[in-house]
C-alpha cells in the first residue's frame, strides 16, 4: 500500500513538472529523483546494484568513446553478464550443485529489472560501437537507466531514443496525457483479466492450480491449460506495457510498444515481431544479426536464429526448460524458412485464403504447445502434458473444471470482438470525418464514445474486482516480474 500511494504522489509531481516546467535539468533531476525514490522502496540493496551499474556502464561508454575497439565492448558484455549472472543465475545454481563456494550465493535476492536495465545498458554500449553519436551526461545516463516507468519490466528502451526527449523543453499537451491514462485503465483491466485468469471464476479452478495442483491431464486439458496460459501472460505482460507505455506518456515520453495482437500473427516468426517486442528486437539487432553476417552459408544462418532463440529462452530464467523452450522456437523459426524456401524452389503459390488460415491455425497451435515448456514445473511435467497431446485416446475426455474451458474460450472470442470493434473505430478520428456523418452503426458508435465506454468500463471493471478479489488464492499479481 506505501509503494502504491509513493508512486501515485510522485508520479503526480512528476506530471506536474513535466506538464508546467521548461527547464530539462530541472526535468531531469526531478524524474531521477523520483525514480531512485520509487526504487528503494523495493528495497536499499537493488537500488545500490542499479546505481553500481549505472556508474560502470557509464564509464564503460566513455572509454569505448575514447577507444572505440573490439576488446572495450567486449570487457563490457562480460562485465554486464557477471553482473546479470550474479543475481539471477548464481543463486538457482548454488542450490542445485553441491559446492560449497557457492552457497553464500544462495540467498541473494534478484534485484527487479536486472534482466531490462542490464539489457538497456549493453544496447547503449553496442550503439557506441556501431557509432552512434551519443553524448549523455551522467545524469542522463541514470535517468536512462532508472527511469521508473519502465525499470522494473520494460519495454526495454535504448538511449538514442530517450536522449532527445530528456532534453526537450515541449510541455506535455492535454491529449497526449488523455491517451496515457486511457492506456493506463486499459492496463490495468487487462492485469485483472490475468488474475481471473490465473485463479479461475471459481477459487482453485483457474490455470495456476491447472499447472500446480492437477497430476493428471487429458490432452482436452493440456490445450486448455497450453492456450489459457498464454492468454493469461498475454493480458498480465501486456496490460503492465499499456501501463508503463501509458505512465511515460502522461509525463510526455514515447517508449517502445511491446505488443502487437500477436494472436492475430499467421506465421512464428510474425509473432515474434509482435511479441515482447522490445526484446524481440533487442535479440534480433544485438545477436540474430552480428552472427548472422560471420558466415553467408545457410546452415550458420540458421544456426545464428536457434542461437539467439536459446538466448532469448535463457534471458528468462536459466533452467532446462526455457532452454528448450527457446530450442523450440529456434527449430519451429528454421522450419518455416525451409518451407518458404521449397515454395520458391518450387514456384508453389497455394490459394491464398485457405493458406492464411492454415497458417494462423499451425502458428497458433505451435506457439500454444511451446507454453508447455515456459510454464511447466518440471520436465516431468512438460514430457506428460505433450505425451497426452498426441495420445488420440487422451481426448475422449477432460478432468479439469468446466467453468475453466468457459472462462479461456469466453475470453478469447471477447478479446477477438473488442479487438474489432476497436479496429472498426480507429478510423474515425473527429466529428467532422465524412464517415461520422453517415448513418452507420460505426459512427454512432463513434459519436457517442465517452458517453457509452466509460460507463461500461467502470461495470466490468467493478465485476472483474469482485470476482477476482472475492477469491483470495489467486496467482501472483504480474507475472513478469520475476524475470
Amino acid at each position: 500500500m506505501l509503494q502504491i500511494l509513493a508512486y501515485v504522489l510522485l508520479f503526480a509531481l512528476c506530471a506536474t513538472v513535466y506538464r508546467t516546467a521548461h527547464s530539462p535539468t530541472l526535468r531531469q533531476w526531478v524524474l531521477l529523483t523520483a525514480s531512485y525514490l520509487l526504487y528503494l522502496t523495493w528495497g536499499p540493496w537493488f537500488a545500490l546494484v542499479l546505481f553500481a551499474s549505472t556508474i560502470m556502464n557509464f564509464f564503460l561508454g566513455q572509454w569505448l568513446q575514447r577507444s572505440h575497439s573490439a576488446p572495450v565492448l567486449w570487457c563490457g558484455i562480460l562485465l554486464n553478464l557477471a553482473v546479470l549472472s550474479t543475481f539471477k543465475y548464481l543463486p538457482e545454481a548454488a542450490l542445485r550443485l553441491p559446492l560449497s563456494v557457492l552457497q553464500p550465493l544462495s540467498h541473494l535476492a534478484l534485484p527487479l529489472g536486472i534482466s531490462f536495465w542490464t539489457f538497456q545498458a549493453m544496447s547503449y554500449l553496442f550503439d557506441l560501437y556501431r557509432g552512434e553519436e551519443l553524448n549523455p551526461t551522467f545524469a542522463e545516463f541514470a535517468l536512462y537507466m532508472a527511469f521508473f516507468p519502465v525499470t522494473i519490466s520494460g519495454p526495454i528502451c535504448r538511449l538514442p531514443d530517450m536522449l532527445p526527449q530528456f532534453r526537450s523543453d515541449q510541455r506535455t499537451n492535454w491529449s497526449a496525457i488523455a491517451r496515457g491514462f486511457e492506456r493506463i485503465a486499459t492496463g490495468v483491466f487487462m492485469m485483472l483479466l490475468a488474475r481471473l485468469l490465473g485463479q479461475g471464476i471459481l477459487a482453485g479452478d483457474g490455470i495456476t492450480s491447472g499447472f500446480d495442483r492437477a497430476t493428471h491431464w487429458t490432452a482436452l486439458d493440456v490445450w486448455c491449460l497450453a492456450f489459457g496460459y498464454g492468454l493469461q501472460l498475454f493480458f498480465d505482460f501486456a496490460g503492465y506495457s499499456h501501463i508503463a507505455i501509458g505512465a511515460a506518456q502522461v509525463l510526455g515520453f514515447t517508449v517502445p510498444e511491446n505488443f502487437d495482437r500477436p494472436f492475430v500473427s499467421p506465421t512464428p516468426s510474425i509473432f515474434w515481431t509482435r511479441w515482447h517486442m522490445s526484446l524481440s528486437f533487442w535479440i534480433r539487432d544485438y545477436v540474430f544479426l552480428p552472427l548472422a553476417v560471420l558466415h553467408r552459408q545457410v546452415w550458420w544462418r540458421n544456426l545464428s536464429l536457434g542461437i539467439a532463440m536459446v538466448i532469448f529462452g535463457l534471458w528468462h530464467e536459466a533452467t532446462v526448460l526455457l532452454l528448450l523452450w527457446g530450442a523450440y522456437h529456434g527449430v519451429i523459426l528454421v522450419l518455416q524458412r525451409q518451407i518458404q524456401q521449397i515454395e520458391r524452389k518450387f514456384d508453389w503459390n497455394p490459394p491464398a485464403k485457405l493458406w492464411i488460415v492454415f497458417s494462423w491455425l499451425a502458428t497458433v497451435v505451435l506457439i500454444s504447445l511451446g507454453w508447455i515448456f515456459f510454464r511447466s514445473n518440471s520436465l516431468a511435467q512438460a514430457r506428460q502434458m505433450w505425451v497426452a497431446v498426441f495420445t488420440p485416446g487422451a481426448y475422449a475426455s477432460h478432468l479439469l473444471s468446466g467453468s475453466l474451458y468457459l472462462l479461456v474460450a469466453g475470453l478469447a472470442i471477447g478479446y477477438s470482438l473488442v479487438s474489432r470493434l476497436r479496429d472498426a473505430l480507429a478510423p474515425i478520428k473527429s466529428e467532422d470525418s465524412i464517415i461520422l456523418r453517415e448513418s452507420n452503426w460505426a459512427a454512432a458508435l463513434a459519436r457517442w464514445r465517452w458517453y457509452w465506454l466509460p460507463p461500461l468500463y467502470a461495470v466490468a471493471l467493478l465485476f472483474l474486482l469482485i470476482v477476482t478479489f472475492s477469491n483470495r488464492p489467486s496467482a501472483a499479481q504480474f507475472m513478469y516480474r520475476k524475470f
